[in-house]
C-alpha cells in the first residue's frame, strides 16, 4: 500500500478500531485507550507492516494533538480540590524525583546532557490517561483519588518547567527569566480574565453554540495557538504553553450557563479525542523504531532498567501524597499510578533526538518503558484499589468528568 494513501486511511480506520477493541479487552481487563492506539500504530507504521510511513505532515497533526492533550490535561485540573496537603506533598516527590531522576541519568548516561534528557522523562505522570480510569472506577472525589490527581497534575506541569530550564539551550538564569516572563504574561492573562462576568463574551458563545460560527471553540484554538506561539517565541517548550492555555480557558469559560459549559465541554471533547489526540498515540506508534529497538543489544537492556527506574524515581516519592490512614494496598496503588507515564516521555525524547543529545535507542528505550507503564500499572493499581479496606468496586463518578489523553 502506497505510504501517503495509507496515512490518509489507515490513521482515521484505526482510530475507530481502537475504541472498539479497548470495550471488548475492557470486559476482562481495564487498559487505556491509548495503548491500543499506539499498538496499531507500530502494526501500520514502518516496523511491523509498512503501510504507513512517518512524514512531516503526520508529524505536524500529531504535535497539534499532543498540544491538545496537555491543553485538555490543564482545562481538566481543579486547583481548589487538590490545593493544600495534596499539593504541597505532591510537589515535595516531585522534586525529589527530577533529583533522583537527573542523578541515576547521569550515571547510567554517556554523556551529562543524555542524562538531563532521561531524569526529566522520568519524573513526568501521565494524568491524561489516568483521568478516565479514575472516574470510571469512583475515584475521583475520593481522598486516593484526589491524591493522583495532584501528583499527576505536578507530574505533568513540573517537567515542563524543567525542560524549559535545563533543555532550552539557554544559561539557567536566563531560561529562568524567560520563563518568569512567560508565567507573567500567563497570570496577567487569567487574572483579566477572572474579572468581571463577561457577559458579551458569553452570550456570543451561546448565540453561535448550535451555528456554523462555533465561537466558543475557535476561541479556544486561537487561544492555543497564541500561547503555544508565545512559548516558542520564547525558545520554551510548546506544551507549556498548551497547558498553561487549557487554564486560561477554564477561567474564561467559567462563567458560561451550566448548560452551554456542558455543550462546550462536549465539542472541545469531540475536537480533541474524536481527531486530533487519536492521531498524536497513533503517530507515536508510527514513529516507534520497533526494529531497531530489537536489534539494540543495549536498548533491550535499558528497557526494563527504565520500567524499574519510573517506579523509583517517580513512583515511590509519589507515596508522600497519599492520605492518612491509607492501606499498604492504597499506598502501592498510588506508586504505580505516578509512575505512569508517556506523553512527556515522548515529547523530551523527540526534543533530545532533534538536538542530536540522545540515541535513538535510548529514546525507544524510554518510549518504550512508557508504553509498558501504561499498559500495566494503572490496571494492576485499580486491581489493588478495590481490594483496599476501604475499597471495593465504586459506582462511576455522576458529574461527567471530560477524558483527557
Amino acid at each position: 500500500m502506497d505510504a501517503s494513501i495509507g496515512s490518509i486511511v489507515l490513521i482515521p480506520a484505526l482510530a475507530v478500531v481502537a475504541p472498539i477493541l479497548s470495550t471488548l479487552v475492557g470486559r476482562v481487563a481495564k487498559i487505556p485507550l491509548v495503548v491500543f492506539e499506539i499498538i496499531l500504530g507500530i502494526l501500520i507504521g514502518p516496523s511491523v507492516l509498512g503501510w504507513v510511513a512517518k512524514s512531516d505532515a503526520l508529524d505536524m497533526i500529531s504535535n497539534f494533538g499532543l498540544a491538545f492533550l496537555f491543553f485538555m490535561a490543564g482545562n481538566e485540573i481543579d486547583f481548589a480540590t487538590i490545593r493544600g496537603r495534596p499539593l504541597g506533598r505532591a510537589s515535595l516527590g516531585w522534586l525529589i524525583s527530577l533529583i533522583v531522576g537527573i542523578g541515576l541519568g547521569i550515571l547510567l548516561a554517556p554523556s551529562p546532557i543524555a542524562g538531563v534528557y532521561v531524569g526529566i522523562a522520568l519524573c513526568s505522570t501521565a494524568l491524561g490517561t489516568l483521568m478516565p480510569l479514575l472516574r470510571d472506577a469512583g475515584e475521583l472525589k475520593t481522598p486516593f483519588g484526589i491524591a493522583v490527581t495532584a501528583v499527576g497534575a505536578v507530574g505533568e506541569f513540573g517537567p515542563l518547567v524543567a525542560i524549559a530550564l535545563f533543555l532550552s539551550g539557554r544559561t539557567p538564569l536566563s531560561a529562568a527569566l524567560v520563563l518568569a516572563g512567560f508565567v507573567v504574561i500567563t497570570v496577567l492573562g487569567i487574572w483579566l480574565a477572572s474579572r468581571g462576568t463577561h457577559d458579551r463574551f458569553h452570550r456570543l458563545i451561546r448565540a453561535t453554540l448550535h451555528t456554523s460560527g462555533q465561537f466558543a471553540v475557535r476561541f479556544v484554538i486561537a487561544i492555543i495557538a497564541a500561547l503555544v506561539g508565545l512559548s516558542l517565541a520564547l525558545g520554551l517548550d510548546m506544551l507549556l504553553g498548551a497547558f498553561a492555555a487549557g487554564v486560561l480557558a477554564r477561567v474564561l469559560l467559567s462563567g458560561a450557563r451550566p448548560g452551554d459549559a456542558k455543550q462546550i465541554e462536549g465539542k472541545l471533547e469531540a475536537v480533541a479525542f474524536g481527531f486530533v489526540v487519536p492521531i498524536f498515540f497513533i503517530a507515536t506508534g508510527v514513529n516507534f523504531d520497533l526494529r531497531g529497538l530489537l536489534a539494540d543489544s543495549r536498548s533491550l537492556i535499558l528497557l526494563p532498567i527504565f520500567v524499574l527506574m519510573l517506579l523509583i524515581v517517580r513512583g515511590v516519592p509519589g507515596m508522600l501524597a497519599i492520605p492518612p490512614g491509607s492501606t499498604a494496598r492504597d499506598r502501592t496503588a498510588l506508586t504505580l499510578f505516578s509512575a505512569t507515564g508517556l506523553p512527556i516521555i515522548v515529547a523530551v525524547t523527540n526534543i533530545g533526538l532533534e538536538q542530536h543529545d540522545i540515541t535513538q535507542g535510548t529514546a525507544s528505550a524510554l518510549v518504550g518503558a512508557g508504553m509498558l507503564s501504561v499498559l500495566l500499572f494503572p490496571a494492576i493499581a485499580l486491581a489493588l484499589r478495590q481490594r483496599s479496606s476501604d475499597g471495593g468496586l465504586r459506582p462511576p463518578d455522576e458529574e461527567h468528568v471530560p477524558i483527557v489523553g
